[in-house]
């Protein structure tokens, strides 16, 4: 068995810097969690937001900290730093070794999908950001790990796209067109869903974008090396520059 995670983001239009952050991080008893948070509003203060929760939940899941218990911890923080005047939507994705468990992790009123065979589910439980109250607590779902399970998360960017004509996405139907496609790897997921959202804003964005899509599947599917191969890799694309 495999996990295999991609990542695709964008800046809101005209803007030079992102207000999400993205970080993958290896788990200290075996898997690995990918990190995403967007800071309230845009541009630079947003950044720093966004960043700090990171940091945050990322130094406390490198100390064997729970999902939950992080992002409960991380929404403390940033209460504490800016006195509950500042938000951020955070979600936490985790493929825990040890548990043999698939996390989900949301404070995000946006949902979370999870696709498992024919089905795509929206993990759309009621989920308020941190940063505003104390104690506030995030949604959490919990799977077994096992080949054939896609999981897609992102930052309200997707659900903003087209507002400007008065359209919006549907990303339940995206994702599956998407997904009937043979064997699409989780970059061709996100990059595909990124792209839908950017052709509905006529290609300006009207909010910062980030896309991360985890897949499960066979050890060694689609893997030139075969069956045996241990080999972790990670690839990264940043380009620089408008």
């Amino acid at each position: 068995m495999e996990v295999q995670i991609a990542v695709s983001k964008v800046n809101k239009y005209a803007s030079s810097t992102s207000g999400d952050t993205v970080e993958v991080i290896e788990r200290p008893n075996g898997g690995v969690s990918v990190v995403m948070a967007d800071g309230q509003s845009s541009g630079r203060g947003a950044k720093w937001v966004s960043s700090f929760v990171v940091r945050k939940v990322i130094s406390l899941l490198a100390d064997g900290v729970r999902d939950g218990a992080a992002a409960r911890a991380a929404s403390d923080a940033l209460y504490t730093e800016r006195g509950g005047k500042v938000a951020a939507t955070l979600n936490l994705l985790s493929a825990d070794f040890f548990t043999n468990t698939l996390v989900m992790t949301r404070n995000n009123p946006a949902p979370v999908l999870l696709a498992r065979d024919e089905e795509i589910k929206q993990l759309d439980e009621e989920s308020a950001p941190i940063g505003v109250h104390r104690n506030t607590r995030p949604v959490i779902n919990e799977v077994e790990l096992t080949t054939g399970i896609t999981v897609v998360m992102f930052t309200d960017g997707i659900i903003h796209a087209g507002s400007r004509d008065g359209s919006s996405m549907d990303i339940v139907t995206c994702l599956q067109s998407t997904l009937d496609n043979e064997l699409p790897t989780p970059q061709f997921i996100a990059d595909a869903l990124l792209k839908h959202a950017l052709k509905l804003d006529q290609g300006r964005p009207v909010d910062d974008i980030s896309v991360v899509a985890l897949r499960v599947i066979s050890s060694g599917e689609g893997n030139q090396f075969g069956s045996e191969n241990l080999i972790r890799r990670m690839t990264v694309s940043l380009p620089m520059g408008r």
